[in-house]
């Protein structure tokens, strides 16, 4: 039989037959995980999509299964969400659940043989209560139930779910499951259920009040995922160079879908990639920068879901902040910090700065935003380009201030972050002359009252890099130009580059434009710096 060619896993659980794949079970606490259970607790296991949820519940049911003291089963229940608030439906399609997973895994057929007569006889709002007791009642060792995507459910089908388990907890371990383990993206406490039977909002903690813990699954940290990267090497003889490595943990912070994102697309996506494994090339760092801008670019489902959740308020409410560099948010909440934090957008350290989870989500969110507006623009790229192949950077900055000073009223209303709006357009218009050809790198974040842009252009006789900054006018113009220019020059001694531009955004509402409006030239040693006033 021919050899499987394994591959990095981008869709669903993760099966080692076929996949790269690190340890599920090394990723959480198996020994906390064990004592809850022995202690008969309730918990639950929550985490951003796509970061192996439900590969760590899958491979926790077959190590608790290979044991001999309790049997452990999987269930997903989204499939009761086309239900919504239909509890009847609902509860049915969970128990339908509940009932084929427990043939498949634990060749039992109690539920599916009783649950139907139990929903009649006992009504929705009893029937799950009523099969887990009866259930339970007569398995030969004590039951362990690992509902994934609980958060799936919506309104009063959740809140029965939840009610339904609580009612059944004091009966645990003889006559109820002795550990139920409720897996979604969220913690349980921070749901906010709206009841259309009750007309009111339920919170989660409420509904379910005899959880125990809560636990997180992370990202990679970085050794895992060097880990991975390096699986494909020992199956395949096809090295990552050490600047390949640090690159894809730089862009992903570790993320599990990224990680394998960026592995399957600089190995695997083409037959030119493929071609390069039979032939042992290394995956290099230009690769894997080609591999990141593919999946921006292609919007890949992760990418797009990650999108649509930037047009909710409570989202946009933490991420305007983050986007204009304030100093200081009033716009933050506790909730809202929670939320975002917990749909993987933001880590918050331990000192309580907050800051976008990795580089690739830094570059994702602004050019999503203003994607529509760039979409929209009539600039041209050809404009632009010397007879050398370079970029009129001046030239470039000269339209965009012209740009800015006749539309940008009108376009930052467009947007739904307006607090960002000049470095959103701005980054539109740049990214409309690159795409293709050259690719803006992003620096921002809450406090640093300045965005750092880096133009990386390609041409035939090498590569243009141009820094540009941008800041937002404060204090007085002289103080505002002052430390522009301190941190312009650091940004390109940074990145080796003597071609430095500084932009400073006045949005004093009662100024004119002509006194908005300037250019002017610093030279600071050897070093001349381009600064524009709109």
């Amino acid at each position: 039989m021919e050899k499987i060619i394994k591959i990095f896993n981008t869709a669903g659980p993760v099966n080692p037959e076929y996949h790269y794949t690190l340890e599920p079970l090394s990723r959480i606490s198996l020994e906390d995980i064990e004592l809850l259970i022995e202690q008969n607790k309730y918990f639950i296991l929550h985490a951003p999509r796509q970061t192996g949820k439900t590969s760590c519940l899958l491979d926790l049911m077959e190590h608790i299964n290979n044991g001999d003291q309790y049997r452990a089963l999987y269930v997903n229940i989204e499939p009761a969400q086309s239900a919504r608030e239909d509890v009847k439906r609902g509860i049915k399609s969970v128990l339908s659940s509940i009932a084929s997973q427990s043939v498949y895994f634990l060749n039992d057929s109690f539920v599916h043989d009783n649950f139907n007569k139990i929903i009649e006889q006992n009504g929705e709002d009893n029937a799950l209560n009523e099969i887990l007791t009866q259930w339970s009642a007569q398995s030969t060792k004590p039951i362990i139930l690992l509902i994934d995507e609980i958060d799936a459910l919506i309104g009063d089908t959740l809140i029965s779910v939840l009610r339904q388990i609580r009612a059944g907890y004091t009966k645990r371990p003889k006559l109820f499951p002795q550990t139920i383990i409720l897996c979604g993206v969220r913690d349980i406490r921070d749901y906010r259920i709206h009841s259309s039977k009750d007309k009111e909002i339920i919170t989660g903690g409420s509904a379910f009040n005899i959880k125990a813990e809560s636990l997180r699954l992370g990202s990679f940290i970085q050794s895992e995922v060097y880990t991975l990267l390096e699986q494909h090497t020992k199956e395949t003889g096809q090295k990552f160079d050490i600047k390949a490595k640090k690159l894809i943990w730089e862009y992903t912070q570790g993320q599990p879908w990224l990680v394998n994102a960026l592995g399957y697309e600089t190995c695997f996506r083409t037959k030119e990639l493929r071609d390069k494994i039979l032939k042992k090339e290394p995956i290099t760092e230009a690769m894997v920068i080609q591999a990141k801008e593919a999946l921006i670019i292609r919007r890949e489902t992760h990418i797009d879901q990650l999108a649509d959740k930037l047009r909710e308020e409570r989202v946009k409410r933490v991420i305007e902040p983050i986007l204009s560099g304030t100093v200081l948010s009033t716009s933050f909440r506790h909730d809202d910090i929670e939320y975002v934090r917990d749909i993987g957008l933001i880590e918050q350290d331990m000192n309580g700065e907050i800051r976008l989870a990795n580089r690739i989500y830094q570059e994702v969110i602004p050019r999503e935003l203003a994607w529509n507006i760039q979409s929209g623009m009539t600039v041209q790229r050809v404009w632009y380009i010397k007879e050398d192949g370079t970029i009129d950077i001046d030239k470039l900055l000269r339209a965009f201030q012209e740009f800015f000073r006749e539309h940008s009223e009108h376009w930052i209303e467009r947007f739904q972050y307006k607090e960002a709006g000049p470095q959103l357009l701005l980054q539109a218009f740049l990214q409309r002359i690159v795409n293709g050809g050259g690719r803006v790198e992003r620096e921002y974040g809450l406090g640093r009252m300045r965005t750092d842009l880096l133009i990386i252009w390609k041409h035939s006789s090498g590569v243009q890099k141009v820094v540009i900054e941008l800041k937002l006018l404060y204090k007085s113009l002289e103080k505002t130009i002052a430390e522009g220019l301190t941190q312009t020059l650091a940004y390109m001694d940074r990145w080796g580059t003597d071609d430095g531009n500084l932009l400073i955004f006045d949005r004093t509402k009662d100024k004119s434009w002509e006194e908005k409006i300037f250019y002017k030239e610093e030279q600071i040693g050897v070093k001349t710096v381009r600064i524009y006033g709109m």
